[in-house]
């Protein structure tokens, strides 16, 4: 059948391609237009085989082969299907597992079945070398295409160059316009310290920890997974700080003060102009004695009232305005038009809260409560970004990093929304 199947290794592509244009194999170095990406690679496939392309398989690894933000942007483009192998750490290394053995199984499993005539190849790994050679004797044409050496060398197996019938090198040219070097040059912040262990944190009492009447210790968590109608909670600080003292999360800025604040998230001032308490500073109704848990919305360190009150406490959650039709659509949503960015899925969660509200108040209830979450919101707001795979535990870590980008979304959009309202009310109300 003239029909052509491109397979590609994300590693080796990506990876190449950040050593031609950045200098050095990490990902992290490059970003890409993984839209305008896969429209090239169609393009040339089309043209090199001279025929129709049936699909695009995209193989790469994920942690615990939990789709990342770029796999769920691609797995939702129209002819093309993601394969996901695992990606472990060892030696302070990444490394991909089980990607190969996809690629070797796709390739022999599409020329038995002689469902293509040509097989375009994005790869360099000699592992892949009997498969090639399978597809081959099936009577498949097989195209083995290559990116351009930052160093003028290979970087492809020579024996998967030998047994190739067309080959192809992707020039800096054709990766240019769908894959740039990121611009570093204007971060002079030191890379994070490494963050507390999940053990640790897990098994540290809260400050304000007692005994109840039966004598248990009463314990906080910051799993995703809180019982229903608790918010996680967030440790406290493990080296004596007080309660007011600015988190950087572990990351440091010039000098050793704040890191940057990350683009979009509101300053002190921008606070104080909506009338919130900056962080740092303790709710207006005032804090329990010895309070010290915090709350990652803003960075600051805010006391914790002993309660909330019969308002916020009675603020619904999504799910109670949420039917079984809207339900689905979100969950399609989800699927198909969500990333899966942290500060993203916080926007999101926010926007169909607002959206779903009956009583129009409590939108304004909730924005007075910046930066503290009403704990049930909270939790589920957290709980949903668990979906996507944020919030996981990496490395024996816990990645605040993601809370609090989830939640900065959260309250952008809840400015957003709440700002539209007033300008929208009459004067006078």
């Amino acid at each position: 059948m003239d029909r052509c199947v491109v397979l590609v290794d994300a590693g080796y592509l990506l990876g190449a391609a950040a050593s031609l244009l950045a200098g050095e194999p990490t990902r992290s170095r490059i970003s890409v237009d993984h839209s305008g990406l896969i429209q090239a690679l169609r393009r040339q496939a089309e043209a090199d085989t001279e025929c129709a392309l049936l699909r695009i398989y995209w193989f790469d690894g994920a942690p615990d082969r939990v789709p990342q933000p770029e796999h769920r942007r691609l797995r939702v483009m129209p002819r093309v299907t993601v394969r996901l192998g695992a990606l472990t750490r060892s030696d302070g290394r990444w490394a991909q597992k089980g990607v190969d053995a996809a690629m070797h199984a796709e390739l022999t499993e599409l020329a038995r079945n002689r469902a293509c005539s040509d097989i375009v190849l994005v790869t360099g790994d000699g592992d892949l070398l009997p498969g090639l050679m399978s597809a081959k004797e099936h009577g498949v044409a097989v195209h083995l295409w290559a990116v351009q050496a930052a160093d003028g060398d290979y970087n492809q197996s020579e024996d998967l160059v030998a047994e190739a019938d067309e080959r192809r090198v992707l020039d800096r040219t054709w990766i240019t316009p769908v894959v740039h070097a990121k611009d570093f040059t204007g971060v002079c912040a030191p890379q994070p310290a490494p963050r507390p262990e999940i053990a640790a944190i897990l098994s540290a009492p809260l400050p304000e920890t007692a005994k109840n009447a039966n004598g248990a210790v009463q314990h906080g968590s910051d799993s995703p997974r809180a019982s229903e109608g608790e918010s996680p909670t967030e440790p406290p600080a493990p080296d004596g700080r007080s309660e007011d003292a600015p988190d950087t999360g572990g990351r440091a800025g010039p000098g050793g003060g704040p890191a940057p604040r990350p683009e979009g998230v509101p300053t002190p001032k921008d606070l104080a102009g909506l009338g919130r308490p900056t962080p740092g500073t303790a709710p207006a109704n005032g804090p329990a004695p010895g309070a010290t848990l915090r709350w990652s919305s803003d960075r600051g360190w805010v006391e914790r009232p002993a309660g909330e009150s019969p308002e916020t406490a009675g603020l619904p959650m999504l799910a109670q305005l949420t039917t079984a039709e809207q339900r689905w659509a979100d969950r399609e949503e989800d699927i198909t038009a969500v990333s899966g960015d942290p500060f993203e899925v916080g926007q999101v969660f926010a926007r169909r809260w607002i959206e779903r509200l009956i009583v129009p108040v409590h939108l304004e209830q909730l924005s007075g409560e910046y930066p503290r979450i009403p704990h049930r919101i909270d939790g589920e707001l957290l709980r949903y970004a668990a979906r996507f795979g944020l919030l996981a535990h990496k490395d024996d870590q816990i990645d605040e990093h993601d809370r609090y980008a989830i939640r900065a979304g959260f309250w952008r959009e809840v400015d957003a929304r709440s700002g539209s309202a007033a300008e929208r009310a009459p004067a006078g109300e």
